[in-house]
């Protein structure tokens, strides 16, 4: 096989865009944003087959991984064998996956194939809530989600908007996140560094926007953005997977009022709302718990055992064992 690996670039959405629906898929990985959104800072590559299935290889400062194949779950087995080839035979190291979606991995039968190691990890799965539930805050366990944007309604009455953005709105946007970014350095979970990427990441999104297959959405106060939200829409979950949430905090009920305009606004069609992970932060998750999920998507590590002969050991996932193969490729 030719490996022909290419950077994803916007004008690709088009084409790219339905292979993350030929099969059952709930991850926040199952749509193009979040691939464009971090192309950078994870090295993102990817090629198609056949016109059968999507391949994505990405590559941290220790690593190469990839993500589950993109194609009919009846094809799932051969484009894993495919990556698998292309790890050990192309990279020399074994094959991994990260973040791999429960419903490929119970269609691999990866849970009782005694070639790889499977662990789920909890850090990273996506909470899945009632788009409903989202749009309306009914009942007494979202009574303090009421209040806030009740409060926020009275002290801004007049004042503020909803807007559903586009690319004329581009130098707005931007402006707002040149004012987000840099008062907010402690919220990323792994550094600054991966902020400065996020940051780029959302530039290249607005630069190209007329291309994407996403929606962007806007609370104004005063004529002046003071929020936004973008996601897309996966038409075969019926969901909506919100990527990127921003707001002030310092403004009491303009997260919880964002949360709900945007997808009464831009996802009226969706059952289903993807919120993505917390990454292991506490505050993370305690935000998106109080949201009371109906349910999550489990993301699992997929590790080949044995390379060329030598096991790989997989107590700790990143110990030396690994690195030491990672470190030939």
């Amino acid at each position: 096989m030719e490996w022909r690996f290419s950077i994803p670039e916007a004008e690709d959405t088009a084409r790219l865009a339905p292979y993350f629906c030929l099969r059952p898929c709930k991850a926040c990985e199952s749509g193009y944003l979040d691939y464009f959104l971090w192309a950078d800072y994870y090295r993102v590559r990817y090629m198609t087959v056949k016109d059968e299935a999507l391949l994505i290889v990405m590559k941290n400062d220790r690593e190469y991984f990839a993500a589950l194949p993109y194609c009919k779950e009846e094809h799932l087995p051969e484009y894993f064998e495919v990556l698998r080839v292309f790890f050990n035979d192309v990279l020399e190291q074994p094959f991994k996956i990260y973040l791999a979606d429960e419903e490929g991995v119970r269609a691999l039968g990866l849970f009782d194939n005694a070639d790889y190691y499977v662990r789920e990890e909890e850090d990273f799965r996506d909470y899945l809530y009632d788009a409903q539930e989202l749009k309306t805050l009914p009942g007494r366990k979202f009574q303090k989600k009421r209040n806030l944007i009740n409060k926020f309604l009275k002290d801004y009455e007049g004042r503020w908007a909803y807007r559903t953005l586009g690319c004329d709105d581009r130098d707005e946007v931007i402006a707002f996140l040149d004012r987000w970014f840099p008062a907010h350095g402690d919220e990323a979970s792994d550094g600054a560094a991966s902020l400065t990427s996020e940051r780029e990441g959302l530039v290249r999104i607005l630069a190209d926007c007329c291309s994407m297959c996403y929606r962007i959405g806007a609370v104004t106060i005063d004529d002046r953005i003071e929020a936004i939200s973008i996601g897309t829409y996966n038409p075969v979950e019926e969901m909506a997977v919100v990527s990127v949430e921003k707001a002030d905090p310092g403004i009491p009920g303009l997260y919880q009022l964002i949360n709900r305009e945007f997808l009464v606004h831009a996802f009226p069609e969706a059952r289903l709302v993807n919120r993505e992970d917390d990454v292991g932060l506490a505050g993370v998750r305690q935000a998106k718990m109080s949201y009371h999920p109906v349910g999550f998507e489990k993301k699992y590590m997929v590790v080949q055992k044995e390379f060329r002969g030598r096991r790989v050991d997989l107590t700790d996932p990143y110990e030396e064992e690994v690195s030491h193969y990672q470190n030939q490729a």
